[in-house]
């Protein structure tokens, strides 16, 4: 898990490297603004339409071997952006080509490595793996954009993407000296009913289908919960990069110094709240939504900021409360479907994150074009709050279940079983 964590810190630094030179490289070979949003959403769009079966061949392929292959081709594609940009034959049309193959290969490399690091611990560790995964995803960010300007400055772009590419090899190199820890994964009598693949002449070997994925995403109500609160905390707020840039620059008269201070407080804040999810044992749903709502109720306060000492002040535990959330949602994420659909789950989600992240900034413009960077923050956070709050109402006014007395048995026959011998 220590190299696991290095390999990654080393490829998210050149990722962010990469991301922060690549618009400066778009608008110098296009001068265009759209040419570059374009770019993004080029390569966002597999995302959104192919993450399925990303997710569906995750679960099919050995998953070193997968994470390896991937990792390895996404330094291809780095090393042959390097090259043309040094050559100086980068055009528009090959920029958009590489940028969608990145997005392809990403469909399947994102849920093979993300599945990787938990299969390096036991499952009670999990949630700290994704916390200390965080950890490092925001250590490897800050360190990859500082590094950018130098690089860029001193040896040139194609420099930024060359070293990404080796930072992806790096990657692929670690993997097949990883030793992943042998799960035990029993499931309760109705989940080995749901989850038995089909039988007849039309079923598939395994049962590895995009359908069952998908059905099985559906139909799992804390999945579906975990969604709609996700997707409303998207859309109606955490572009903090964009709200809290208008908010400073506008109402509080602050300038590009003020707004980066902000932008560090955030920073600081993310790996505090990394370091503090690493620590949760049992992460739900139910947690996650206290996080978002709570979020919601400090990003109205932040709203409300009458100087930037006060929104400093709020914007650290907004970064906190953040952090927090994510890496309890990505534990449950990774860890209430069974071992054999985790894959297929990652695909949906991939798709569904795919959809919360490109309507989040144009339903805040809207927000802000109409009620200025205040109403935006303060609206957003209320709309969190409230549809949160009123799916727990809803929930709590939900008749309890009776557990049928055999299925209960059933139950505690198999805690029995798991519980550590004396």
């Amino acid at each position: 898990m220590r190299w696991w964590s290095l390999a990654n810190f080393v490829s998210n630094a050149g990722t962010w490297m990469q991301l922060t030179v690549q618009n400066l490289l778009v608008l110098q070979i296009t001068g265009s603004a759209a040419a570059t949003g374009l770019s993004m959403s080029v390569q966002a769009a597999p995302a959104l339409l192919i993450s399925v079966f990303g997710g569906a061949a995750v679960d099919r392929w050995p998953r070193r071997l997968t994470a390896a292959v991937s990792q390895a081709l996404l330094g291809l594609v780095a090393f042959a952006t390097a090259t043309l940009v040094a050559l100086d034959r980068l055009d528009v049309t090959t920029l958009m080509v590489l940028a969608a193959v990145t997005g392809v290969v990403a469909t399947v490399d994102g849920p093979a490595c993300a599945l990787l690091g938990n299969d390096l611990v036991p499952p009670q560790d999990v949630p700290s793996a994704i916390g200390v995964g965080s950890l490092v995803h925001s250590a490897g960010r800050l360190v990859g954009a500082g590094l950018a300007g130098a690089t860029v400055a001193f040896v040139g772009t194609a420099a930024a993407y060359a070293a990404n590419g080796l930072s992806f090899l790096f990657v692929a190199a670690v993997i097949p000296f990883l030793r992943p820890v042998r799960h035990t994964e029993p499931a309760s009598a109705k989940e080995r009913t749901e989850l038995a693949p089909a039988k007849g002449p039309d079923a598939p070997g395994d049962a590895m289908t995009v359908r069952e994925g998908l059905m099985f995403f559906l139909r799992r109500p804390r999945l579906v919960a975990l969604a709609g609160i996700t997707g409303v905390s998207a859309v109606f707020g955490r572009n903090y990069g964009l709200t809290l840039a208008v908010l400073v620059t506008g109402p509080l008269a602050g300038g590009a110094g003020a707004f980066g201070t902000v932008s560090t407080v955030l920073a600081v804040g993310g790996i505090l709240g990394a370091v503090l999810g690493a620590r949760l044992r049992r992460p739900s749903v139910r947690l996650v939504g206290m996080l978002a709502a709570g979020g919601g109720l400090l990003q109205v306060a932040a709203g409300l900021s009458p100087s930037m000492t006060v929104l400093l002040a709020l914007v650290l535990p907004m970064a906190i409360v953040e952090s927090v959330s994510d890496t309890a949602g990505t534990s449950v994420l990774q860890t209430d479907p069974p071992a054999r659909m985790r894959g297929r789950v990652l695909g949906v989600w991939g798709t569904i994150a795919t959809v919360w992240g490109l309507g989040g900034p144009p339903a805040l413009g809207f927000l802000m074009e109409h009620a200025g960077a205040r109403g935006a923050l303060v609206t957003g956070g209320l709309l969190i709050a409230g549809v949160i709050g009123t799916g727990f109402l809803f929930r709590s006014r939900r008749t309890p279940v009776t557990v049928p007395v055999p299925a209960l048995h059933e139950d505690l026959r198999e805690r029995e079983a798991l519980a550590p011998a004396a």
